[in-house]
């Protein structure tokens, strides 16, 4: 299969995937390995990293320096903050290369955003419009439309959509309204 026509990739990019969509852009020094799937609209920065099986959905963003490892699926519309950084291996040792089997899974899900410097521990889910703060490590899920920080990464606060804090009626001033499906899982839009 041929990429899109559309696809720019900078002379000192390297883009060796085909499954890439329309109009993405891939920037000087970010190599996307054969065997990654990246949507259509994305941007991906210079010395940024998508390792073969790696997923990256449609419209996202992959800021500098990024790394994007085997197991990762990155859903549409997603910010992925310059230098954050997947794993894909819990316990890892130099002399016992793991196989692709071993590779934890981890999902960001539609519209989550991650700081600069966040590190995303294999395994988890980082949920719906979720934001997770610069510097963070993210050990366990989080719940959609929640902000975490710190080391590990905690729960501060329910957050709309268009980034702003909620307040205890899950009403945000832009109109939008949530209701709590359960500290886990997080919130649902209303209507």
């Amino acid at each position: 299969m041929a990429r899109d026509p559309s696809v720019f990739v900078h002379e000192k990019g390297l883009c060796e995937s085909d499954d890439v969509g329309a109009r993405t852009r891939v920037w000087a020094f970010a190599h996307v390995m054969r065997g990654a799937t990246v949507g259509a609209d994305c941007n991906i920065g210079d010395h940024a990293f998508v390792e073969s099986g790696a997923r990256i959905g449609n419209r996202v963003t992959v800021k500098n320096a990024v790394l994007v490892w085997d197991g990762v699926t990155v859903e549409d519309e997603v910010f992925l903050g310059p230098n954050m950084v997947f794993t894909n291996v819990r316990d890892l040792r130099a002399a016992l290369r793991p196989r692709p089997e071993q590779f934890l899974p981890t999902l960001v899900r539609r519209g989550a955003s991650i700081g600069a410097n966040a590190t995303i521990v294999c395994g988890v889910t980082v949920g719906e419009r979720a934001l997770v703060a610069a510097g963070s490590v993210v050990t366990g899920d989080v719940p959609a439309y929640a902000l975490v920080a710190g080391n590990p990464a905690r729960f501060r606060r329910w957050v709309c959509a268009c980034g702003e804090a909620l307040p205890e009626d899950l009403g945000c001033g832009c109109g939008r309204r949530y209701r709590l499906l359960d500290a886990r899982t997080g919130l649902a839009p209303i209507g």
